[in-house]
């Protein structure tokens, strides 16, 4: 008798698990946008100019004057995390004009017909700004220590500092994608991010201790979340260095802001292509 061979059931394969495949949307849009930092370097040795000018200029002018009280932690050393926190912030807060740039060359308009979910188009991008805070957190690393800046020398340490900046920076690059898909046009988002980086800057512990400011600017300092990420960098960088807010709330404060940022970008995110 002959024996009847039965066809094999086909395979089936498993659909790969949502937050896996957003998980891998979202590292593809981060390593694009990151290709294109390593392709053209330029703009990150000329943002390297503010914070040198901050640390040799003015921390060195401010220190020698004792005009900031800053307890037993010397000036240089109070200054250099807000100096880091500064230089990442003015990465990050221009972030929005590259992606008016794409809607311009008909990329957005491409991902937006892609599968990716939109959040992970948004913060894909949130975490490439974010990463290019560490450029600037090396440079400054370099020249404080060359200015005898009292550094930590602490491999973990240094890998917490670079996770706050990468973290700080993709929150204020959410928020710069924001601004964007609101004004939607490069003349009005340059003047919108000048005024924004500004108040920022100096509304927030990265020059002097809040609790050398007016009560009205401690209330406004209390809710910028750069207060919270200079706090945990001046924790973890400097020896001798604390946070005054205690650094899970520094990075909780970060966190939650960073999702709902991306949260609210994802949403306005089609209105660029419109």
């Amino acid at each position: 008798m002959r024996s009847i061979e039965r066809a094999a059931p086909p395979i089936a394969w498993a659909e790969p698990q949502p937050a896996l495949r957003f998980l891998s949307d979202t590292l593809t849009v981060a390593d694009s946008e990151i290709r294109k930092v390593i392709h053209d370097p330029f703009e990150l040795a000329t943002r390297a100019i503010q914070p040198v000018l901050w640390l040799v200029v003015f921390g060195e002018v401010l220190a020698q004057t004792r005009a900031i009280s800053t307890g037993s932690l010397p000036y240089l050393d109070f200054l250099t995390p807000g100096v880091l926190a500064q230089s990442a912030l003015f990465i990050a807060i221009f972030y929005g004009i590259a992606v008016i740039w794409e809607r311009d060359l008909g990329v957005v308009q491409k991902m937006l017909v892609s599968p990716a979910p939109r959040a992970a188009l948004v913060l894909g991008k949130a975490i490439a700004g974010g990463l290019k805070g560490l450029a600037q957190a090396i440079i400054v690393y370099v020249v404080a220590a060359l200015i005898g800046v009292h550094i930590r020398v602490d491999p973990l340490a240094m890998l917490a500092v670079g996770g706050i900046v990468v973290l700080g920076s993709a929150l204020f690059a959410s928020f710069s994608m924001i601004v964007a898909c609101i004004v939607r046009t490069r003349e009005r988002f340059m003047g919108i991010g000048q005024v924004m980086t500004m108040p920022l800057f100096f509304a927030s512990s990265a020059i002097y201790p809040v609790s050398a400011m007016p009560n009205w600017l401690q209330a406004v300092a209390l809710v910028n979340p750069l207060t919270y990420m200079v706090d945990a960098i001046r924790g973890l960088m400097v020896v001798g260095g604390t946070s005054e807010h205690g650094l899970a709330l520094d990075v909780s404060v970060l966190a939650v802001g960073l999702v709902v940022l991306v949260a609210i970008a994802a949403r306005l995110y089609p209105r660029l292509a419109q």
